[in-house]
C-alpha cells in the first residue's frame, strides 16, 4: 500500500468515523463525561425520558463553567444523529431506551487510556502471552510424542508444586505482584461488557444486511430464501454469531460458572490490602451475573431477528417490497435513458405536492382509518319521560349495600338472644343482595360488635344467580342492638 492510498483511506476514516468525530467535537470533554457517567458504568441502558432528565440535571451543574445553551433533549437528539447514542424500543413497555454506540465506547476508552495510561509490559500480561503460546504450541503439534513430552513436563511442574505445598515450602503472592495481576484482570474484564454491546450492534447490522440481500436475491441466490423457509437462523451462522454462541456456552456452563464464582468469592474474602477498591470488588462480584444477563439478552435478539426474517419472507410484505424495488429500478433505468434527450430542469407538467412535516420517528405517525368516522346507524332520538320511584329504588339497591335492611334484621334477631354471629344469622335469613349483604353484616359486626382473633366460622349464602357460595372467616358476633 502506497503512502497516498493510505493517507486517502485514513482521511475517509477521519471524515466518516463517529468515534473520531466525538474526539474532535467542540464539547468533547463534556460529552464524554456525561455519556460515560450515565451509560458507561454499571448502568448501560436507560429509558430515554430518564436519560434526558439526568442530562438536564448535569447541564444545570455544568453551565456555571461552560456555555451550554441547549436543553438535554436537544443534545440527546444531536448525539443520536451523530451516531453516539443508539435508541431501541423497550421490550417491557411502550417506550424507548438509549445506550452507547460502539463508536462512543471506543472514544470513551481513548479518553480513559489517555487519562490513566496502563503499563504496556506487565508480568501478568507476559505470563498470559507465554501460557497461551505454550498451550497453542501443544494443541497444534501433530507429533504425538512431542505433545506427550510437553504435557509430562507440565504435569511434573504441577507435581513439584504439590510436593512443595505438602512440605510447607510455599509463600503467597506478595502485595505488589497481587496488585499488578488484579489490575490486569480488571482491565480485561472491563472490556467484556463493551464487547457485548458491539456484538449486539453488529447483529443489528447483519439483520439489515440480510433484509437487503433478500430483496436483491435472484434465481441464482435462492439458497437464502430456501434456508429461511427450512428454519435456518442465518444470523447465528455468521462469524459473529458462531463466535458469540461459543462464548455463551462457556458463560452458561453450570460447572464452569460455579467454579468461577467460587474463585471470585474466595478472592474477595482474602485481605488483599489496597489491591482492589470497593467499586472494583463490586464489579468482580457481579461480573458473571452481568455476563449471563447480556448473553441471555443477545440470545433473545438473535431469536427475534431469525423469527423476523422468517415472518418477513412468509408474509405479503416481502412480495410487495420486491415489486416496489423492481418498479423503482425500472423507473431509474427509464430516467437514465431519458436523460440523454430531456434536460433535468425540463418541466414535466406533473405536480407532486411534498410534505413539510418533519418526521423524527415512524411511531409518531397514525394511519387515517375512514371507517372510524363512518356512521352506520341512524341516530335514535329518545323522548324524556317520568322517573319511576320503584325503578330508582331498585337501581340504588343494585349499586349500594342496604344497611337499613341489615340493621333491622340484626336487631330483630337479637330480641330473643344475648349474642348472634353472622353465620347464625345467615342460617335462617337469605342474603337478599348476595355477597353484598354478607359484606354489610361483617362491617356492622366490626363497628357494633366483636371479631374473634382465633375462632372461625363458615358463612353460607345464595348468590344473586341462585348458586350457593361459602367462605371461612373469623367469627363476627353481635352482642347488642345496633343504634338506628
Amino acid at each position: 500500500m502506497t503512502t497516498v492510498s493510505a493517507a486517502l483511506r485514513l482521511q475517509r476514516l477521519v471524515a466518516d468515523d463517529p468515534a473520531l468525530a466525538l474526539l474532535r467535537a467542540e464539547h468533547a470533554p463534556i460529552i464524554v463525561a456525561l455519556l460515560s457517567r450515565l451509560l458507561g458504568g454499571e448502568v448501560r441502558r436507560r429509558p430515554a425520558e430518564e436519560f434526558v432528565d439526568l442530562v438536564d440535571a448535569d447541564l444545570d451543574a455544568l453551565r456555571p463553567h461552560f456555555e451550554l445553551p441547549q436543553t438535554g433533549k436537544a443534545y440527546a437528539a444531536a448525539w443520536r444523529a451523530a451516531g453516539w447514542l443508539v435508541r431501541r424500543p423497550a421490550a417491557e413497555a411502550r417506550a424507548e431506551t438509549v445506550e452507547l454506540s460502539p463508536a462512543a465506547l471506543r472514544a470513551i476508552r481513548v479518553f480513559e487510556q489517555l487519562e490513566q495510561p496502563r503499563a504496556t509490559a506487565t508480568e501478568s500480561r507476559l505470563m498470559t502471552i507465554r501460557d497461551q503460546v505454550q498451550r497453542l504450541a501443544i494443541e497444534t503439534d501433530p507429533d504425538g510424542a512431542r505433545r506427550r513430552e510437553a504435557l509430562e513436563r507440565e504435569r511434573a511442574a504441577i507435581d513439584a508444586q504439590i510436593r512443595a505445598i505438602g512440605e510447607g515450602r510455599f509463600e503467597p503472592l506478595d502485595a505488589a505482584r497481587t496488585k499488578e495481576r488484579v489490575a490486569e484482570i480488571l482491565r480485561l474484564a472491563e472490556d467484556v461488557p463493551s464487547d457485548f454491546q458491539r456484538v449486539r450492534f453488529r447483529f443489528d447490522e447483519l439483520n439489515h444486511e440480510l433484509m437487503a440481500s433478500l430483496l436483491d436475491a435472484d434465481e441464482s441466490q435462492r439458497t437464502v430464501l430456501e434456508d429461511i423457509f427450512r428454519g435456518v437462523d442465518l444470523i447465528e451462522q455468521t462469524d459473529e454469531g458462531l463466535t458469540f454462541a461459543a462464548f455463551s456456552v462457556l458463560v452458561l456452563d453450570a460447572e464452569r460458572s460455579e467454579a468461577f464464582e467460587a474463585d471470585i468469592a474466595s478472592l474477595l474474602e482474602r485481605d488483599l490490602g489496597d489491591a482492589m477498591s470497593m467499586s472494583e470488588r463490586r464489579f468482580l462480584r457481579t461480573f458473571l451475573r452481568e455476563l449471563k444477563l447480556h448473553s441471555h439478552e443477545i440470545h433473545g435478539v438473535l431469536a427475534e431477528f431469525a423469527r423476523g426474517l422468517r415472518r418477513y419472507v412468509q408474509s405479503q410484505d416481502f412480495q410487495r417490497d420486491r415489486a416496489l424495488q423492481r418498479s423503482i429500478r425500472a423507473a431509474l433505468a427509464t430516467a437514465l435513458r431519458a436523460a440523454e434527450h430531456v434536460k433535468p430542469f425540463h418541466a414535466s407538467g406533473v405536480e407532486l405536492p411534498l410534505t413539510s412535516v418533519e418526521l423524527s420517528s415512524i411511531g409518531a405517525l397514525t394511519a387515517h382509518d375512514p371507517s372510524e368516522f363512518a356512521i352506520d346507524e341512524h341516530v335514535v332520538a329518545h323522548e324524556p319521560g317520568l322517573a319511576d320511584y320503584e325503578q330508582l329504588k331498585a337501581l340504588a339497591r343494585d349499586t349500594e349495600i342496604d344497611f337499613e335492611e341489615l340493621t333491622g334484621v340484626v336487631n330483630a334477631r337479637l330480641r330473643g338472644a344475648e349474642a348472634l354471629t353472622v353465620a347464625q344469622l345467615l342460617a335462617d335469613w337469605p342474603a337478599t343482595q348476595g355477597v353484598a349483604s354478607v359484606v354489610g353484616l361483617m362491617t356492622l359486626a366490626m363497628q357494633h360488635g366483636s371479631v374473634s382473633g382465633d375462632e372461625t366460622e363458615t358463612l353460607v349464602w345464595p348468590g344473586v344467580d341462585g348458586t350457593t357460595r361459602s367462605a371461612v372467616v373469623r367469627s363476627h358476633r353481635f352482642v347488642e342492638r345496633i343504634p338506628t
